[in-house]
């Protein structure tokens, strides 16, 4: 947990009060036609739907990304986003990027790696503690290691019990260490290829519900996208040359220690009836944690290739993949890195 002091606790509540969450599309003042990138973003290249009922054989592509490639291993990574655990390492090697609403309005990053896209240096972090929303997101990839620096006491007994490999400092501690250049507790990194190799058991990447192709008709041209939490916001901006929407965090060009500027090819502002904890927990006193219903459904903007696409997501149930519409037809992606931003309604 981050260390909050009282007179903090009152500020962050009064934001959450105060702070109307909104979502800001922009489009381009040229009407509906708009020039698309000449090319895909560097090293990606346009592929269908993936077929994870093949086996992982040349012509294979992910179910997470539409990349070619056989599927890996999953490992979920519990990333902080407060201003000090920036900038962070490892992100932009995942596969999916969840931002989720925790106390005080802030925002943190579930994670999604594939084995065979691990970081180039072998680290991930700043990891921090898990929250109550991880466990529905992941239940729909099936029985995933998951990575995180520790949880509410009450939580605890939850995430034990979960269908998760529980891979925390607690389980193996080796595979964690602290970077005195930073200070705590925003200085606790991963090496995923330590967990991976002693969590082997693992799910392997399956469909969880993305579709990834050519763009549908009817998109509205969109340079710039803000996704706001009462105290964060997300800011999408399209840059045509690289075939991605840039990320800002709070309105600062987000830059990961290990790469250039952060920006993906597909970003999905999933709006969630935001609530509080269902079990009644407190990452602060005197204030319910949030909580990001996964399960349902509600509307989705899906951006892409300079485009927006306001649909529909679905997910009966846990275990059911999240199904993205629009115009009453599966949305494709396009092939590459995946945010979804849980934006509170």
């Amino acid at each position: 947990m981050r260390p909050t002091t009282r007179s903090q606790t009152r500020v962050r509540a009064i934001a959450l009060l105060c702070c109307a969450t909104t979502l800001s599309l922009a489009a381009t003042a040229c009407g509906t036609s708009h020039k698309k990138p000449a090319a895909s973003p560097t090293g990606m290249q346009p592929v269908s739907a993936p077929d994870t009922t093949s086996p992982s054989t040349a012509g294979a592509v992910s179910p997470l990304t539409g990349l070619p490639g056989a599927a890996g291993n999953i490992l979920a990574v519990k990333i902080d986003n407060i201003v000090y655990a920036r900038p962070q390492t490892g992100l932009a090697s995942a596969g999916v990027v969840y931002a989720i609403e925790v106390e005080g309005g802030l925002s943190r990053f579930l994670a999604v790696f594939d084995s065979n896209h691990l970081p180039a240096g072998g680290k991930i972090g700043p990891v921090r503690s898990a929250r109550e929303s991880d466990l529905p997101i992941l239940e729909q990839y099936g029985k995933v290691d998951f990575a995180y620096s520790g949880a509410l006491s009450v939580f605890l007994p939850v995430l034990a019990s979960a269908n998760v490999f529980n891979t925390s400092p607690d389980q193996d501690g080796a595979a964690y260490s602290r970077d005195n250049s930073r200070i705590a507790p925003y200085n606790e990194y991963l090496n995923p290829s330590k967990i991976l190799a002693d969590f082997p058991n693992t799910a392997t990447a399956k469909d969880i519900g993305f579709h990834f192709g050519p763009a549908p008709a009817g998109g509205v041209p969109t340079t710039t996208a803000t996704a706001r939490m009462p105290s964060a916001s997300f800011t999408f901006t399209w840059n045509a040359a690289k075939g991605e929407y840039m990320i800002a965090m709070d309105g600062k060009a987000a830059s990961p220690t290990d790469g250039g500027p952060l920006g993906a090819p597909t970003i999905v502002l999933q709006k969630v009836a935001e609530t509080t904890s269902p079990r009644g927990f407190h990452d602060v006193p005197d204030q319910l944690s949030p909580y990001a219903p996964t399960v349902g459904t509600g509307q989705a903007v899906v951006l892409r290739d300079g485009d927006s696409y306001t649909g529909t997501w679905s997910r009966p149930t846990d275990a059911d993949p999240t199904n993205f519409t629009f115009g009453g037809q599966p949305m494709t992606f396009h092939p590459g890195q995946v945010w979804i931003v849980l934006t509170p309604q």
